[in-house]
């Protein structure tokens, strides 16, 4: 028999017996017990975490709920009836630039005051040349009046206007 052979055979089994005894030995516990344990606990705490994502959302859009329209208050001032949301309660929007307007996506009071006065400007342009001669430098700021229901305040302004200008 050929001892070359066998002496490096055996040297390899003694060693691999040997690492695997180190390893048991200083390696002591496994190792996947405590990642199943690390696990649940970030599963945990990502529950949490979008529990509470979502109390926080819930409580933003329940704080960012639209201002209660008042048809009454509305109708005492204007002593008309005020639907919502409608547009032509903004002096210088008639029925045809709210047609305008909802053909933008701009269909409420709070709508209409997050628009820029040069938004409101292409709004018109684009209904062509007879709507040149409307200015709406004032309809945001109408529409936030009426949006936060500030109707006197809105009725006096309008007052003093002359078609929307």
């Amino acid at each position: 028999m050929n001892w070359c052979i066998l002496i490096p055979l055996l040297v390899g089994a003694i060693c691999a017996l040997l690492g695997y005894l180190l390893g048991r030995l200083l390696g002591g516990t496994n190792n996947h017990d405590n990642c199943n344990d690390r696990i649940a606990k970030l599963e945990a705490d990502l529950e949490a975490c979008e529990a509470s994502k979502s109390n926080i959302v819930s409580s933003f859009t329940a704080g960012a709920t639209a201002i209660a329209f008042d048809a009454g208050a509305a109708k005492a001032v204007f002593g008309k009836t005020v639907k919502e949301n409608d547009l032509t309660i903004v002096e210088g929007i008639g029925p045809k630039i709210q047609e305008l307007f909802h053909n933008h996506d701009v269909k409420t009071w709070k709508s209409l005051s997050e628009c820029s006065v040069d938004k409101c400007q292409r709004v018109l342009d684009s209904g062509g040349e007879r709507f040149a001669i409307h200015k709406p430098g004032t309809w945001p700021e109408q529409a936030r009046m009426a949006y936060e229901g500030l109707w006197s305040e809105l009725l006096k302004w309008q007052d003093e206007l002359d078609g929307g200008k």
